[in-house]
């Protein structure tokens, strides 16, 4: 046989430039080509090389970034459904592979999501895996397996399943043990837009990351950073949709009394507060929310209505939040006035 000589009747050069010249062995056994067959193909110096266990990359150079991403999915996913149909129809040549239950995380989804703190996929040693936790499967070559007990719903990426920018983040720290790479990515996620620091600090959470102290410093800096932009929003929402104006980062105390709280924005006039939630969900989520609980009754109490408002709703959603806020300053004229408060700056 030689290298020319067509190993199928449908020639596999046409499904290579399809499907990015990866298939698994069971992909090329339902065209047509034998164990024996592959194994002359993928011997040294041939035109074909054994990327992975049950992975033939049909061409002798280096991989392409995407090339390594397909493979290490087929790895992962071969035991279940091919990544890729044997035989397409004359209408199906186009279709992106298939993947269940397995997703690209870490760096190399992070780098697919767009950042720019992350290198390029050909210059990742490692493509980490995403797969459930009861699968019977080893890392092996460029193939990291993480295991999950319950999977993210993925993003498409290119026709790539990635796993959610929160999850990747974690995964990708996890194998980190750079403070300022650490910080670097945890900052460009919320900068970015990515996600808010909330669903970041949560997953770190849930991998048991937030005993290392370099992530808890990169933690606190995303915090900062999350609450700058989340403020920075809260402005924009006042003077684009033409709130009047409040008074800023304001302590409230009752004469002679307690200190109340502090507040991101206070209408005295209306007695109307927002607040922006920006907690971090370290611990248990029902403790994080009793001092902002405890916080609105006290107020409420006192005849001020509180605005609680998220980072992501002020993203997505800054029009229905202007709506929330104004109809709480209009509602004032018709409520009893509000407990008289000293107002201090924060």
């Amino acid at each position: 046989m030689t290298h020319n000589t067509p190993l199928s009747p449908r020639p596999l050069r046409h499904l290579s430039e399809i499907h990015r010249r990866v298939m698994t062995a069971a992909q090329l056994k339902s065209h047509g080509v034998s164990a024996a067959e592959m194994n002359e193909q993928c011997r040294p110096g041939g035109p074909w090389q054994q990327f992975l266990p049950g992975v033939v990359l049909l061409h002798p150079g280096p991989p392409t970034g995407e090339e390594r991403l397909h493979a290490a999915l087929m790895y992962a996913s071969r035991e279940r459904t091919p990544g890729v149909p044997a035989q397409p129809n004359a209408g199906e040549e186009h279709a992106a592979p298939a993947y269940p239950e397995v997703m690209i995380t870490g760096l190399a989804a992070l780098t697919l999501h767009g950042f720019s703190a992350t290198p390029p996929l050909t210059a990742l040693d490692t493509v980490d895996i995403l797969v459930p936790r009861m699968r019977r499967l080893r890392s092996a070559g460029c193939a990291r397996i993480l295991r999950t007990a319950a999977l993210p719903t993925p993003r498409q990426v290119t026709g790539i399943p990635v796993a959610p920018v929160p999850r990747a983040l974690a995964d990708a720290v996890a194998e980190l043990t750079d403070a300022s790479a650490v910080r670097r990515l945890l900052t460009e996620a919320v900068r970015g837009g990515h996600c808010e620091p909330a669903s970041v600090v949560r997953e770190l959470n849930q991998a048991k990351l937030l005993g290392r102290p370099h992530v808890v410093d990169a933690v606190d800096s995303l915090l900062a950073e999350g609450r700058a932009i989340a403020e920075d929003r809260l402005y924009a929402m006042v003077h684009e949709h033409g709130l009047p104006d409040p008074v800023w980062n304001v302590d409230l105390r009752l004469p002679g009394g307690p200190h109340l709280g502090g507040l991101d924005a206070y209408w005295p006039e209306q007695a109307v507060a927002v607040e922006l939630d920006t907690r971090a969900p370290r611990q248990e989520e029902d403790a994080l929310w009793s001092e902002y609980a405890r916080k609105r009754e006290t107020l409420e109490r006192l005849g001020i209505t509180v605005v609680h408002i998220t980072p992501k709703k002020l993203r997505d959603g800054t029009e229905q939040q202007a709506a929330v806020v104004r109809t709480a300053l209009m509602a004032a004229a018709d409520r009893d006035p509000a407990a008289y408060v000293v107002v201090l700056p924060r």
